[in-house]
């Protein structure tokens, strides 16, 4: 989960307003629906990719790898490259053949990919690339794992509050919702907002988290399952 119940009572929120229990059930609910609109998650996780090799060097990833244990190929009667190790069709994880860029993501970071170098190819199939290890889009703080970015996290405290204080009043409402006005009427006038206005992509419905998560959406899916 992406915050913790002291991170969320530092806010002031007391016992007598939640339960640590209560906390908990909103930050993972509120770390669920971050992982729903970024299409990505931000702390370590395992998991096993399949992914569809196309013929050239490079394979784009889903979500950046922190941690690379096992990389695979069915090549479908096809001979294995010279550098696949004692396993069956397992490439050895040599970083004189492999690169890997990954979490902990630093600085030029343009996106998680696995390259095979010296003229090698991933060859064409669905499903064919079988990479094991801990995922996740973490940031750079001088440890392996990383942690999680911090507007991500702040993201994740601000929708446990909403979550603890939905539309504390009507006037509350108005404000947070003003944004996606686009014509107003009254009985002698009306007035239209520019079309430009709140034309931004909208995640959870408030601008404020939105503007915190929206860098770090994952423009577009890539094949993996």
């Amino acid at each position: 989960m992406y915050a913790s119940v002291a991170e969320v009572r530092a806010e002031g929120v007391t016992p007598a307003a939640a339960t640590d229990a209560r906390l908990v059930a909103l930050i993972d609910e509120a770390t669920r629906t971050i992982d729903k609109v970024t299409r990505q998650f931000f702390e370590p996780r395992r998991a096993t990719l399949r992914l569809d090799g196309r013929g050239t060097p490079t394979i784009e990833l889903p979500v950046p790898p922190i941690e690379l244990t096992r990389l695979s190929v069915d090549y479908e009667g096809m001979q294995p490259f010279p550098f696949v190790g004692a396993a069956p069709f397992g490439f050895g994880l040599d970083r004189s053949v492999l690169l890997v860029v990954g979490a902990p993501i630093g600085p030029g970071y343009d996106g998680a990919r696995l390259t095979l170098r010296h003229g090698l190819v991933f060859p064409k199939g669905h499903g064919n690339v079988i990479a094991e290890g801990r995922w996740g889009y973490t940031e750079d703080d001088g440890t392996p794992d990383g942690r999680t970015p911090l507007a991500v996290k702040r993201a994740c405290i601000l929708l446990v509050m909403r979550g603890l204080h939905p539309m504390a009043d009507d006037a509350a409402f108005e404000a947070r919702s003003r944004w996606r006005i686009i014509e107003e009427r009254t009985r002698d006038q009306s007035y239209r907002l520019e079309s430009n206005r709140g034309a931004g992509q909208s995640l959870t419905g408030d601008p404020e988290v939105d503007a915190l998560l929206l860098p770090y959406v994952r423009s577009s899916p890539v094949g993996a399952a």
